[in-house]
């Protein structure tokens, strides 16, 4: 072999090894603050993910729709542009409609209930429901129990007709709200803040930890404690992207998800009391507590559309939503 084909197959072998131990780059997008729950697991995911598999993968997380927002990102997942994401699970109708069941007002008693639905054989289904449609679900994340907000006092549906409502785009939440006669508006969460400032919309519905650390509480007079409905991600991947991982790659970020979940639902459980009472405590919005009375005006006004969209859901899926509440 002469000295220039060496100098040239030797090369080629540096530039080969030195491709062989570049890292797998994995880009985690999401539309909320690092603060929130699902900030947390995510920065969690990324420090467990290089830990256990070091030097064979480079996690890089994009919180507060840095690189797409929440309009974009489903649609950047299954293109490749980025590998994880973690939606809420308002965002996923129009690829299985079963996941509309964690949208249906008054389902859950507590946050409990929803985790037992989410261990259970139905709520382990429903992450390899949309497979065929190019999605991997890995796991689920807890946000928390939503709250109403306004500039008027909500005790009452009565109070909440007329009034503009930011939603998700889901048509059960749109549904929701209809059936006390206010009027939602479907906007991207990184435009709620200004909406609800500049009067785009009266109203929002959010856990404490959104309602917090995007300081919605700063634009809105009141906080109703309704308690009304969860907001719950899924944490996804680009289905072909992970079949083609190595093995031991998949296997050691299947372990590190577990784990950031874990710890991401821990945080949202704790911290859903302190970011409400960091709110009551910086008394810029009042925040309201219902009787059970005027609770069951709320879920007697909004329980009609869980039989509009039973059909979609499935009866099976609902009921089994129901029996999580049951110790």
């Amino acid at each position: 072999m002469s000295l220039r084909l060496l100098v040239v197959a030797a090369a080629f072998a540096v530039a080969h090894t030195v491709a062989a131990a570049a890292p797998i780059v994995i880009k985690y997008s999401h539309v909320v603050a690092d603060a929130t729950p699902k900030g947390q697991a995510a920065l969690k995911f990324k420090e467990l993910a290089e830990k256990k598999l070091a030097g064979k993968v480079e996690v890089q997380v994009f919180p507060n729709s840095q690189l797409f927002g929440d309009g974009k990102e489903m649609e950047a997942l299954l293109l490749g542009d980025v590998q994880i994401i973690a939606p809420s699970l308002a965002k996923f109708a129009k690829y299985t409609p079963k996941l509309q069941v964690f949208d249906l007002p008054f389902l859950f008693d507590d946050i409990a209930a929803v985790d037992r639905f989410q261990g259970g054989p139905k709520g382990q289904e429903l992450l390899d429901s949309m497979t065929g449609k190019g999605i991997k679900g890995l796991g689920y994340l807890h946000n928390g129990m939503k709250q109403l907000s306004a500039n008027k006092p909500l005790r009452t549906p009565a109070d909440a007709k007329g009034l503009k409502f930011r939603i998700q785009s889901s048509d059960v939440l749109e549904a929701q709200f209809k059936a006390v006669g206010a009027n939602p508006q479907k906007l991207a969460f990184a435009e709620v803040y200004q909406a609800l400032q500049t009067g785009v919309v009266d109203g929002t519905e959010n856990p404490w930890s959104n309602t917090y650390t995007k300081k919605f509480h700063e634009v809105q007079k009141y906080i109703v404690e309704s308690d009304h409905g969860v907001i719950e991600y899924m944490v996804i991947a680009n289905a072909a992207w992970w079949d083609k991982l190595p093995a031991d790659i998949r296997q050691g970020l299947k372990e590190a998800m577990v784990e950031s979940i874990k710890y991401g639902n821990k945080v949202a459980f704790d911290e859903a009391a302190t970011y409400r009472q960091k709110v009551i405590d910086e008394k810029k919005a009042q925040v309201l507590p219902l009787s059970k009375g005027e609770l069951e005006q709320w879920r007697a006004a909004m329980k009609p559309v869980w039989q509009e969209f039973e059909s979609d859901i499935g009866k099976d899926v609902i009921d089994a939503a129901l029996q999580a509440n049951k110790l």
